[in-house]
């Protein structure tokens, strides 16, 4: 998992629901790079986008997929694989 689809997860996995700005803003990335990232992760099922308009405005709304969080706990939970199990190292 590329490192800002892995930041757009961990985003979404502490909340209910992000917008695209929202995402934009904490991750720090491009429109143009979020845009992609989230294409990514809703075609592997990870994520639904919900696009309307707040008044006149556009507004892009993502949230996690139960298939989604399975996916991010298992790689999660890799990770932690990766570190020492005892506190002497």
């Amino acid at each position: 998992m590329s490192e800002l689809r892995l930041a757009i997860m961990s985003v979404l996995m502490s909340v209910e629901e992000a917008d695209f700005l929202y995402l934009k803003e904490v991750t720090g990335a491009t429109s143009g790079n979020i845009s992609v990232q989230l294409d990514k992760l809703s075609t592997a099922g990870y994520i639904e986008i919900e696009k309307g308009y707040n008044g006149k405005r556009p507004r892009t709304t993502c949230r996690a997929t139960d298939a989604g969080r399975e996916a991010f706990s298992a790689h999660f939970e890799a990770l932690k694989s990766y570190l020492p199990t005892d506190s002497t190292h």
